[in-house]
């Protein structure tokens, strides 16, 4: 009995930990790369989203990040724009609300103290 009870924490231990996997992807443009990740798997509602930039040249910008789904036929455009707060050398939080589930396209608009601003694109699927 004490076998078949480890078994079974066992098996619900790996079906919590599977189902609690991060999110990460990488965005690029040509002028730099960013990691985007979170701590859990994205959902409808608020989610707090980290980013982490590539380029030495972008990481002491300031970051504007845009979600939005495209106006469908009989849906409107939705979006939610935030600025991310800088945790230093390169790394960003934003938290962002994902209306509804569905493909999001992200911007991110990376304006640096010196040089030209840039956007990175992505999009997300909830």
């Amino acid at each position: 009995m004490k076998t078949i009870t480890k078994i079974f924490l066992a098996l619900l231990l790996g079906a919590t930990i599977a189902q609690g996997a991060a999110f990460q992807k990488v965005a690029k443009s040509r002028a730099t790369q960013i990691q985007v990740t979170s701590e859990k798997p994205l959902s409808t509602g608020n989610n707090t989203l980290y980013f982490e930039v590539g380029h030495k040249n972008y990481k002491d910008s300031q970051m504007t990040v845009k979600v939005f789904m495209p106006a469908m036929p009989g849906m409107p455009y939705m979006e939610n724009k935030t600025q991310a707060k800088s945790l230093g050398n390169g790394k960003f939080v934003a938290d962002v609300n994902i209306a509804m589930s569905g493909t999001w396209q992200v911007h991110i608009f990376l304006t640096p103290k010196t040089g030209k601003k840039v956007r990175v694109k992505t999009s997300l699927n909830i």
